[in-house]
Formats: structure tokens, C-alpha cells, sequence
């Protein structure tokens, strides 16, 4: 019988080819949905040539396949125990490659000279990637953290504080916002993002003056924003604080980290006439920025919401800054967990 024109010898019934669909939309395993797949449209009368050119394999798997299917069923679509390709690695030796790739994380090629020296095998950078995905290692950016290290008692209790205070704000008995400054500039913070293989999509980038936000934000997605071409100091800090808290109708906390313009003389200055007016600060232990949840939001700003138009020119920039800040709570929305 020629290839060319095999039938299937285990007829596909109506229920039969149900449940080759069912198998084609949602077998987790790709081999498995591109058989039924394959069955399906044999089914529907395409011949072996037409199939090779949708599945793009050889006419000898194609014939495994059917012959599979004819011989086991349903079996069939799947591997048999031992089938496929061997581990060109042994656990041990994956351990290993784990171990080397956190040594050099950004070079793999020290990963693959390793493997040649010790084990005398030679692989593609591909292998190896596949091996670190399986291994659930992924390729992502680095995240700055800051360079010291917070004391660990001050910052359990600070972190135990800052809780039961948001739990107080759920509840409605006190208001806690989070204040914090960030710049802007023609520099852009470069984000990830889909892309044509072949092309590289570009962003504009020059050295320009800093768009200054000083922002005081809850988790409700209130926020108060002043933005200035000016360096942010104290002074402004105090003015920002007594704008936007002319009165308070109970208890209100302001979350900030210990910058020097955070813990002047002037801002001390001010802590026991806002304390009568129910006007608290809470200083985060040192280096601690994930505590302050508006820190969320610059990165969200810098690495989703800003578009790469932003970085044309300094106009363009501040004025999606500035759309962004007045946006923020209805367009622009963070789900705070």
C-alpha cells in the first residue's frame, strides 16, 4: 500500500472525533494536540502530502503517527514510556549547570566552556537554555536595591507597625498614605516588550533637566502630585504636606522613608504641630524601599504606563507625566494586594 494514499484502518465515529477535538484544544502536551490535530484532518479527507506541509515533518513520522493510532487508539497520541529524546544531562549534572549559571548569570558561554572541561561534551547555548527553563530559571532584568542592608529587628517591627496600620486604614479609623519623590528624564528606564524577530524596537534617548514628582498617594488610589523642574527640598516637602492636609478629620499617617530631606531640622521642626492637628510621619527603617508602596508606582510609571513617544522630546515627556498623575485611579489603576 503506498504512503501516499494510507487510510486509516481504526475508523474515527462521531464520538470518536469529539473527543479528538476536546484532546486538540486542551492537551497541555503539543506532541498530543498536533496527532489529534493531524487525525482530525485526515479524517477530513486531506492526504498525506497535504499533511506534511501543515505539520512540516517527513512522510516516515507521519506514518508513525497513523500507524500509532491504528495499532493503540487513543494510546497512541502519547509517547510510550522511554520514547523521545534521552537527558543529554544527568540530575547531577543539571544540579551543576544550575550552580554554574548562578556563578554567570549573564554568560553562558563560561556555562558551556565549564561543560566541555568537566564532562567533555559540547552542547548549543539553545541545550543549555532549555535545560535552565526546565530547571524553572528564566531570563529577566536585574532590580536595583539599594546598598546597605536594613537592621533586622527595626525593620520586623517597623513591617509589624506598618501592618497593623493598614489593617486600621481598611478598617476605616485612620488614613495612611505613603509619600515618596521620583525623577523623570530623557534617559528612559528600558522596559521589556514583544518585537519582530529580526527587528529591534528602539527608544529615543538624550541627557535632559529631571522632571521632579513629589507624590503622596493611599491605597485607594488617591493621589496628590506636584511636579517641578526644581530640585524637591524640605522646604518643599512641608509646603507639599501642609497644601495637601489643610484639615484632617482623623488620624492620618504619612509613610516616608529617612532621606536627609525627610529628617532635616525643619521637618523635625514640624512634627509636634502636626501632631496637634492628628498629622503623624512614620519613618521606614533604612533601606527599605518596598515598604513604601508609591514606589510601585514610579516603577509602574517608568516601565509600563510611559509610551516610547514620551522620550521624543522634553514637552512630550511631561506632559504623559503629568496625564499619568491625573489619570492615576482611573485609568491608570494598581491593584494593591
Amino acid at each position: 500500500m503506498r504512503l501516499a494514499t494510507r487510510p486509516l484502518i481504526r475508523n474515527i465515529y462521531p464520538e470518536t472525533l469529539c473527543l479528538l477535538h476536546r484532546i486538540y484544544r486542551h492537551s497541555r502536551h503539543h506532541e498530543v494536540r498536533q496527532r489529534a490535530q493531524c487525525l482530525i484532518l485526515k479524517h477530513q479527507g486531506l492526504s498525506i502530502t497535504e499533511l506534511i506541509k501543515v505539520f512540516q515533518v517527513s512522510r516516515k513520522t507521519l506514518y508513525k503517527w497513523l500507524e500509532a493510532w491504528d495499532v493503540r487508539g487513543f494510546p497512541g497520541l502519547y509517547r510510550r514510556p522511554g520514547q523521545g529524546r534521552k537527558a543529554t544531562f544527568t540530575a547531577e549534572q543539571q544540579a551543576q549547570i544550575r550552580r554554574w549559571t548562578q556563578e554567570h548569570p549573564k554568560q553562558l558561554k563560561q556555562v558551556l566552556n565549564k561543560i566541555r572541561e568537566q564532562w567533555g561534551v559540547t552542547v548549543s547555548i539553545k541545550t543549555i537554555k532549555r535545560v535552565l527553563k526546565a530547571l524553572r530559571l528564566s531570563w529577566h532584568r536585574f532590580r536595583r536595591v539599594p546598598k546597605g542592608q536594613p537592621d533586622p529587628q527595626e525593620y520586623a517591627a517597623k513591617q509589624e507597625q506598618l501592618r497593623e496600620l493598614q489593617g486600621l486604614d481598611a478598617a476605616g479609623v485612620i488614613d495612611l498614605y505613603y509619600l515618596d519623590q521620583a525623577g523623570f528624564c530623557l534617559i528612559p528606564c528600558v522596559p521589556y516588550g514583544w518585537q519582530p524577530v529580526g527587528e529591534t524596537l528602539t527608544i529615543p534617548s538624550s541627557r535632559s533637566q529631571s522632571l521632579n514628582v513629589l507624590g503622596i498617594m493611599n491605597r485607594h488610589h488617591d493621589l496628590k502630585a506636584y511636579t517641578s523642574e526644581q530640585s524637591i527640598n524640605s522646604d518643599v516637602v512641608i509646603l507639599c504636606i501642609e497644601t495637601f492636609f489643610p484639615k484632617v478629620d482623623k488620624r492620618t499617617i504619612i509613610v516616608m522613608d529617612q532621606a536627609p530631606i525627610h529628617t532635616s531640622y525643619a521637618m523635625q521642626d514640624k512634627r509636634e504641630e502636626w501632631a496637634e492637628r492628628n498629622l503623624e510621619l512614620f519613618e521606614l527603617p533604612s533601606y527599605s524601599p518596598e515598604l513604601n508602596l508609591i514606589e510601585i508606582l514610579w516603577r509602574f510609571i517608568k516601565y509600563t504606563w510611559l509610551d516610547a513617544s514620551a522620550y521624543k522630546c522634553w514637552l512630550s515627556l511631561v506632559e504623559q507625566v503629568e496625564s499619568i498623575l491625573s489619570g492615576f485611579g482611573e485609568k491608570y489603576v494598581i491593584n494593591f494586594v
